[in-house]
């Protein structure tokens, strides 16, 4: 039997919001690698295995979870590429929560502190990602988005597939 592919669970932000970051990924993302919409990835490599009892877990949690503000707080240079910077204590702190309930499945990357961003170009030449963080600092003004649910996904090495939507208790 082979082993059920890694899932990936990203925040779910407001349509206004989301509708602004994909435009700018379909914009900067190189489009021969661009397989997947902008997200906020919280983590990148849960347990295929156990999507069942995940899955369960988020319905438990986001129904309890009410929508909160993103602080979009700038831009970020990536070495090959830019992300828009993004701070929420309740994003912090849900970050927190699932990490310690799923402290014994979380990779080394997953267990680092988050560093909320979302990421709209990558793999270019880091010239071309500092004239592109440049260009966009110059009319750059924080806002704010919110934070609406939560997308597992299966990964499966290109385009993501949607396993499910967790919603939480009042949406924005």
């Amino acid at each position: 039997m082979t082993k059920p592919a890694p899932l990936i669970l990203t925040l779910a932000m407001d349509e206004r919001s989301f509708a602004f970051f994909d435009e700018q990924r379909r914009r900067y993302f190189p489009p021969d690698c661009n397989f997947i919409p902008a997200h906020l990835t919280l983590f990148h490599h849960l347990p295929g295995d156990h999507a069942d009892s995940i899955g369960s877990m988020l319905g438990q949690q986001c129904a309890e979870q009410k929508s909160f503000r993103l602080d979009v707080t700038g831009l970020a240079l990536l070495g090959r590429g830019v992300a828009y910077s993004l701070h929420s204590p309740e994003l912090a702190e849900l970050h927190r929560s699932l990490a310690s309930q799923w402290a014994a499945w979380l990779t080394p990357q997953d267990r680092q502190k988050l560093q909320p961003h979302v990421t709209v170009q990558n793999k270019v030449e880091p010239q071309k990602a500092r004239a592109l963080q440049l260009a966009l600092a110059e009319t750059f003004a924080p806002f704010q988005a919110t934070a609406v649910g939560l997308d597992l996904w299966w990964y499966r090495g290109g385009p993501w597939e949607k396993v499910r939507k967790f919603w939480f208790s009042e949406r924005g």
